[in-house]
């Protein structure tokens, strides 16, 4: 998502007009597993959390269901201790996320091994906003769905890291008289609806909730991003090193912006849930146009009770 010591640029090739570096972004993702340091998985349990009791109020069994890109499986794991699953199988990037026992396939960020009507149930959590063709990969979820079933997901929103995103494009302006980006793009929950839409889901659904987490400074949480494997994987970063007094700088903006009382910081996470369904002739429709019963001419001329 940021800025830090930077792996390098990868030697993946990048798609025309790509956003992320997609060979660096799985890189990023495996380094953080297997990474000594405890992983930074707060935001995952949160989703895990919320995707779990969104399904657990749903009145339906779901036989197959597969977890898309969902880093550890502990999103499919809460999942299926709702009862609502039967089979659960994971897709990610590499082996290395696999866990004993696992129904398991390795496949890049945007393309998905399932064949056409195969799942129930398909749900991504916090991966497809790193995905360049994101239209396409919910199309291709789309298609794996069989009729009626169910597409659930967690995609990090506009708001997310809006504090660190101002301080690191002022620290850059002050310091070099420009900047680059240090922040990766997020999308607007109205953005992530109309795809739904686009996609062909029928039912579409999306909401959003916003968590702040506080920090003793921006130092922890720029450690936490990179244990959440998310070092800038954007294809247009700069590659030059950035000294230490870049950070320095950014420390003190963000400490004079956006701190508390306490002296500590706030960053903030958004996270927009969202769900859709397999187009079905048994789900609700909207009703045509002139089959209403009653004109709104008329409505609007009743006189109140009493």
């Amino acid at each position: 998502m940021a800025e830090g010591p930077s792996p390098g640029p990868s030697d993946g090739k990048c798609p025309l007009e790509a956003i992320f570096d997609q060979a660096l972004v799985e890189q990023n993702r495996l380094r953080t597993l297997k990474s000594s340091d405890a992983p930074a998985d707060f935001l995952l349990k949160v989703a895990a959390d919320e995707l779990a009791e969104r399904l657990g109020v749903i009145e339906r069994h779901f036989d197959e269901a597969v977890e898309i890109h969902g880093y550890t499986g502990l999103v499919a794991a809460a999942l299926q201790r709702t009862g609502k699953i039967g089979q659960m199988a994971r897709i990610e990037t590499d082996p290395a996320f696999a866990a004993p026992g696992d129904a398991f396939v390795s496949a890049p960020l945007e393309h998905l091994p399932l064949e056409p009507a195969s799942v129930n149930l398909a749900v991504a959590p916090l991966s497809l906003h790193l995905t360049n063709d994101t239209p396409g990969v919910f199309v291709q979820i789309r298609r794996a769905l069989r009729p009626d079933g169910l597409f659930l997901a967690a995609i990090p929103g506009a708001d997310t890291l809006q504090e660190l995103r101002d301080v690191l494009l002022q620290a850059e302006v002050e310091m070099a008289g420009g900047a680059s980006p240090r922040v990766i793009p997020f999308a607007d929950i109205r953005d992530i609806g109309a795809l739904l839409q686009r996609a062909g889901f029928a039912l579409p659904v999306t909401d959003k909730e916003t968590y702040t987490v506080r920090y003793d400074s921006i130092f922890p949480l720029m450690k936490d991003l990179r244990a959440m494997g998310m070092a800038n994987p954007l294809v247009a970063r700069s590659r030059k090193p950035l000294p230490r007094s870049f950070f320095l700088r950014a420390a003190e903006l963000y400490a004079e912006r956006y701190s508390d009382p306490d002296g500590r910081i706030r960053a903030t996470f958004s996270i927009v849930y969202l769900s859709g369904w397999a187009p079905h002739e048994s789900q609700q429709k909207p009703l045509k146009p002139g089959s209403a019963k009653v004109r709104l001419a008329d409505a609007l001329k009743a006189k109140p009770a009493g």
